[in-house]
């Protein structure tokens, strides 16, 4: 069995659309594309070189995400790129009711109901299946409380509107932080693992007392 990881690029107020340019998603009308771009330092790229060399067997997309991808990495033929390297290389996982064809090596579509086909894919495969972007993607991984661990890396800037990484119907579940550190650009990075259901209390004071 596989542990399923969401990293994602956020704002302050939770915004992941279209972190790495203006064309990316402009669902919406989203105009602010790329607000993760002048964040980008070498402690962050760090980072991501770790996420995907160590921390990934195998990558989970949505179509538009795998569409970005595909048009962007299979033409990095650099064989110093190690993050470049380990995706042209990994398996690749799509959950798509649109493609009927996948042209990026090694990667398989999965048919039918995404939610269903990933739990399958969890329970098939061993190691990490890591999924990032892929918004429409993760809502559905939440709803069916999929996710095993978010690594979020968190942009000090606010947009305001925009796809957020957590939206209503996510499953209720507690998490406990496992790392966190700061880019000298002032990314907050941060894993958080799985940590049972929430608990709930009251600052109230008892009346009786």
């Amino acid at each position: 069995m596989s542990k399923l990881i969401v990293t994602a690029f956020v704002t302050l107020d939770g915004v992941m659309q279209a972190p790495g340019g203006p064309g990316e998603d402009a669902d919406g009308g989203f105009e602010y594309g790329g607000w993760q771009v002048p964040y980008t330092d070498q402690d962050f790229m760090g980072i991501m070189q770790t996420a995907f060399e160590q921390s990934a067997d195998h990558l989970l997309l949505g179509r538009k995400t795998y569409d970005i991808f595909a048009a962007y990495w299979p033409r990095v033929t650099d064989e110093n790129n190690s993050i470049a390297v380990k995706l042209n290389g990994m398996p690749k996982y799509v959950a798509s009711r649109t493609l009927s064809g996948l042209e990026w090596h090694n990667s398989h579509l999965l048919k039918g109901d995404a939610a269903e086909s990933v739990a399958e894919l969890k329970e098939r495969l061993d190691g990490v299946i890591m999924t990032q972007g892929s918004s429409d993607l993760i809502r559905t991984l939440q709803r069916h409380d999929l996710v095993d661990e978010y690594r979020l890396l968190v942009n000090p800037v606010v947009i305001g509107t925009g796809k957020r990484l957590f939206a209503e119907g996510a499953a209720p579940v507690a998490w406990k932080i496992t790392e966190s550190r700061v880019t000298g650009a002032g990314v907050q990075y941060c894993a958080y693992e799985r940590a049972g259901k929430p608990e709930y209390g009251s600052f109230l004071l008892d009346e009786e007392g």
